[in-house]
């Protein structure tokens, strides 16, 4: 079955980096969508950033923009997120999903919300804070 497994997340500095990875298993990454989101403490989840590998499409979140950067590593069955200029309203636990098949057309519509989504990771932890 289908699993995804995120990775990565830690305690750092503001200004500082982490990057994230969300290895997947039981499908190719070939074709498919996936996202990273991410939820505070008594906030709703927010979406961050999508790669849709059979389109070669990415959006990214306007919060994230120009300081985060997705990418698929095809040999580790990886989405990898680099995050860079982290600042402390950053601090969340990190998700990543897999879209929706039947969404992948549409994912410049759809992307954003997570119900959307089929599958999901445990989350890791990101704390930006000095």
């Amino acid at each position: 079955q289908v699993q995804l497994a995120e990775s990565g997340g830690g305690l750092v500095l503001p200004g500082g980096s982490l990057r994230l990875s969300c290895e997947v298993s039981g499908v190719t990454l070939d074709g498919n969508a996936i996202g990273w989101f991410r939820q505070a403490p008594g906030q709703e989840r927010e979406a961050i950033s999508l790669i849709n590998n059979g389109h070669g499409t990415i959006y990214y979140a306007d919060s994230v923009k120009g300081r985060f950067t997705i990418s698929t590593d095809n040999a580790r069955s990886s989405v990898d997120l680099q995050m860079n200029s982290l600042k402390p309203e950053d601090t969340a636990k990190y998700y990543c999903g897999m879209l929706s098949k039947n969404l992948r057309i549409w994912a410049n519509q759809y992307w954003s919300k997570a119900d959307s989504y089929d599958y999901w990771g445990q989350g890791t932890q990101v704390t930006v804070s000095s």
